[in-house]
């Protein structure tokens, strides 16, 4: 036992030997790198864009490659890293917040450089520490999250390193869509929507205001190029881009010339702009020196508010833009902390004294020294801050601050979460929820879980892919009152909103940089009102259209319609061909004067033929009367009445009755007529017959037989039509076929065949009274009726023989007219010609209706 335990002994102390002569490992290069740091319990990296522009200094094959040297600070991007450090402050002193846990800070400034940021990335996950003794990780990692970097391309590069090790990224001004991809970048969040929901805010804006017809610009890198690839997409169904140029990110004058040109010559009056403020000023200042004016420009978020290029002489070219911008905030206490900011020499604070130089516009003794610089005036560091107005102190335009102070709470909260777990229930292997123990990985699993709300009232969380939720400001440049400048927000984009109420605008607050004070119309192509569709012209995109008329029968009801519709075939478009309406249904009515006139016309024939008739009656024993069979003349003066009378079936809306009656009573009634009309003349040939010696055939003739005869042929037609009516009758009908415009509303005579024999029956015995009345022409005037009888069945021939063609021919009700007009014309024919002679013999010239002057004519004749 003793021994085991003096074995113990000797191996521990040999342990310990061995770990003292262990060396210590450094580091061999560090990054000349501006920051700012303060040391927490827990630490939070940051990568800001504070300088514009980085040189590469010069090296030499026998040294170390040059370093980058940041040069262009910028106050007004300052504010943003002030935003990291006063979160940060103000969530140290929030009791409720991570309590008793001081966060710190290790922040850098990439100098708008992609080498620079990574190292920047580099130094942040490989911590401040010169030697490193801690081998086997127990600790804190050097920071448990990185707030940026807010170009797009950088953040694609330091997120695939970070996401190795599970080190949340969380940007706050990265917007490229690429980023949320989750199988590329599983460790990057954002405060700031992406930029497909930033197209859609665009796509929404141009559809608001009809233009379909947009040219479009971008910077050559993954922010505009990833942009302009989903604009397209996103517009493809209602707008067609005119012209898509890259500004190149070496200022190349002949490049940027060549843009301003296509600019300056497009058709399009819209130009949408995806790119920073910092790449775009070179193609701005072209703009300018050409005076390309009459354009509305559309701003992607990164240039929207940008103070490189709010000045009066861009203005007076972009003035009126129209851009898209980060949703303001406002942060309580900012402006205040702003004021307290104030210059040390800790080499780790380098950024405060290249701000400090800035705004002051001096330089410090201790940099200084060495140097001869008689021309610059020195910091004192009593400078204050309250004396100036600069971007620095602008806390009325907080957006990409806000994100920042967003993205700085998130991590908070994702780790008051943390420490906050079941640790019974938590997923994490070692079973803990201990600061720390806090890895980074644990960070992320919270982070994606955050749901809070800020001190404003607006919501953060991130989605599954780690995109903020996507509300935007939309900003008009207007000039302000004491001849600046500004930005004004005149809108709101609210992706969360229902579908179409998504872009709210205030109309009556936008200026619009046009003589007329409106929006402009850019379009390739007028949009095609209702009535018309659109018709792609070959060769050109599919906003470039003809517009023309819907055919007949057709409509389109919305503008830009691609394709017109039929209408059902009791509906007709109106004239503006828009609408379908009923068809207008047309017959012969009462009301129409035409209807009035034929109406007139018959009753005016039949109570002719009623005077006639009475006439006849109240001298029908004088011998005009008697000689020409009475009997044969009232039967066809009753058949007259009914010819008249049945015209007006023909008229009035069509109904099963009249549609069976009008055939009836026509065919029946005209039969009757022409049937009297043949006995007439075969009495006529007889009775001539009978006065020569031994033919008295009248015995065979006699009124009976007449009788008998009218009827027979009567009732041959009305078998004919019982037979039709039987089969297949008349039925109203619907007609479109001869106008499309119209329903001729007409009677179906059903049966072809059954119309054919009653046609044809009247036909067959018209031919044969007028071919024995003509045979006839030449007997003795007093028994000589056959004249007139031939002379009233040529005028029925003729009528009915010239009503085929016009029936045929005549469209609509004019076809009901046509007929009405036939029977009226033979029906007059008939009275007029056989009764009005004897008419005049009987009312005005009475004293030859006696049978001495009729038997007086016929032996003068003779």
């Amino acid at each position: 036992m003793a021994s085991v335990v003096y074995l113990c002994a000797f191996l521990s102390f040999i342990l310990k030997i061995s770990l003292c002569d262990i060396p210590k490992c450094k580091i061999q290069q560090t990054f000349p790198l501006s920051g700012l740091y303060r040391s927490g319990d827990i630490m939070i990296g940051g990568i800001f864009e504070v300088s514009t522009k980085a040189v590469l200094q010069e090296s030499l094959i026998q040294s170390k490659p040059g370093q980058w040297k940041c040069e262009g600070f910028d106050i007004s991007l300052f504010q943003t890293v002030q935003a990291m450090v006063f979160a940060i402050e103000e969530i140290n002193k929030d009791d409720s917040l991570l309590p008793n846990i001081t966060m710190g800070y290790s922040l850098y400034d990439n100098c708008m450089k992609l080498p620079v940021a990574l190292s920047a990335a580099a130094a942040l996950i490989g911590g401040l520490d010169e030697n490193i003794l801690d081998y086997y990780c127990t600790g804190l990692p050097p920071v448990l999250a990185i707030i940026g970097d807010p170009a797009s391309t950088h953040s694609i590069a330091i997120s695939r390193i970070l996401s190795l090790f599970g080190i949340p990224l969380i940007s706050y001004y990265a917007t490229c869509p690429c980023l949320s991809n989750k199988q590329e970048y599983p460790s990057f969040f954002r405060t700031i929507p992406s930029d497909a929901f930033q197209v859609m805010a665009i796509r929404d804006i141009l559809r608001h205001y009809g233009w379909t017809w947009v040219g479009v610009v971008a910077s050559d890198d993954d922010y505009g190029q990833y942009a302009v690839k989903t604009f397209s997409e996103e517009i493809k169904n209602f707008a067609c881009i005119a012209f898509s140029e890259t500004i190149p990110k070496i200022n190349e004058n002949l490049k940027v010339s060549k843009i301003a040109n296509t600019i300056r010559e497009s058709s399009a009056k819209v130009i949408v702009v995806f790119s920073s403020g910092s790449d775009l000023i070179s193609l701005v200042k072209e703009i300018i020196h050409q005076n390309i004016t009459g354009k509305q420009w559309i701003a992607s978020e990164a240039w929207s508010t940008s103070h490189v290029l709010i000045t009066m002489d861009i203005f007076k070219v972009f003035g009126g833009t129209l851009g898209i911008s980060i949703h303001k905030g406002e942060i309580s206490g900012f402006l205040e902390f702003l004021y307290k900011v104030h210059p040390n020499f800790n080499p780790t604070n380098k950024l405060v004294q290249q701000f400090w130089e800035t705004i002051f516009k001096c330089k410090f003794k201790d940099i200084v020294n060495g140097t001869d610089w008689s021309d610059s005036k020195l910091c004192t560091g009593t400078e204050d801050i309250k004396a100036t107005a600069t971007a620095y102190t602008d806390v009325t335009e907080l957006r990409a601050s806000y994100n920042i102070y967003k993205a700085v709470y998130a991590i908070a909260y994702a780790l008051h979460n943390f420490i906050s777990c079941d640790a019974e229930n938590n997923s994490f292997m070692n079973k803990t929820c201990r600061i720390t123990n806090v890895q980074p990985w644990q960070v992320l699993y919270y982070l994606k879980k955050v749901n809070f709300t800020t001190h404003m009232g607006d919501r953060v969380a991130f989605d599954e892919n780690g995109d903020a939720l996507a509300i935007y400001d939309i900003v008009n440049w207007q000039e302000s009152i004491n001849g600046t400048v500004k930005i004004k927000t005149v809108g709101l984009y609210d992706r969360s909103l229902p579908t179409g109420q998504e872009i709210n605008l205030k109309e009556n607050e936008i200026f619009w940089n046009f003589n007329n004070q409106k929006s402009p119309e850019s379009v390739c192509s007028r949009s095609c009102p209702p009535g018309m569709r659109k018709a792609t012209r070959k060769g050109q995109p599919v906003c470039c259209f003809d517009c023309i008329p819907c055919a007949a029968g057709e409509i389109s009801f919305e503008i830009d319609s691609l394709e017109c519709i039929k209408c059902t075939s009791e509906f007709w478009p109106n004239s503006g061909r828009n609408e379908c309406v009923l068809k207008e249904i047309e017959f012969l009515s009462y009301e129409d004067s035409m209807g009035i006139t034929l109406t007139t016309t018959a009753l005016s024939g039949a109570c002719l033929s009623i005077g006639v008739l009475a006439v006849f009656i109240h001298y029908r024993n004088t011998p005009v009367v008697k000689a020409n069979n009475s009997e044969l003349s009232f039967l066809l003066l009753v058949s007259l009445i009914l010819c008249f009378l049945c015209a007006l079936c023909f008229i009035g809306q069509p109904s099963h009755l009249t549609c069976m009656i009008r055939h009836v009573l026509f065919g029946i009634s005209f039969v009757l007529s022409v049937s009297c009309i043949l006995v007439k003349t075969i009495v006529v040939i007889m009775a001539f017959k009978s006065t020569l010696p031994g033919h008295n055939i009248m015995k065979w003739f006699g009124t009976s037989q007449q009788r008998g005869t009218v009827f027979f042929f009567t009732f041959i037609q009305s078998l004919i039509c019982i037979i039709w009516l039987t089969i297949a009758p008349p039925i109203p009908a619907k007609n479109s076929k001869y106008q499309n415009s119209k329903i001729i509303f007409e009677c179906d005579i059903g049966s072809i065949a059954g119309f054919a024999c009653l046609m044809g029956y009247i036909g067959l015995l018209t031919c044969i009274s007028f071919l024995l009345a003509f045979l006839a022409r030449n007997l003795p005037d007093t028994f000589n009726e056959a004249k007139f009888i031939t002379f009233s069945m040529l005028i029925f021939c003729a009528v009915w023989i010239t009503f085929i063609p016009a029936y045929l021919s005549t469209p609509g009700k004019y076809t009901v007219a046509v007929e009405i007009f036939a029977i009226l014309a033979s029906s007059f024919g008939l009275l007029f010609s056989i009764f009005a002679p004897k008419c005049y013999i009987i009312l005005i010239r009475p004293e030859l209706n006696t049978k001495k002057a009729l038997m007086g004519r016929g032996e003068s004749k003779k």
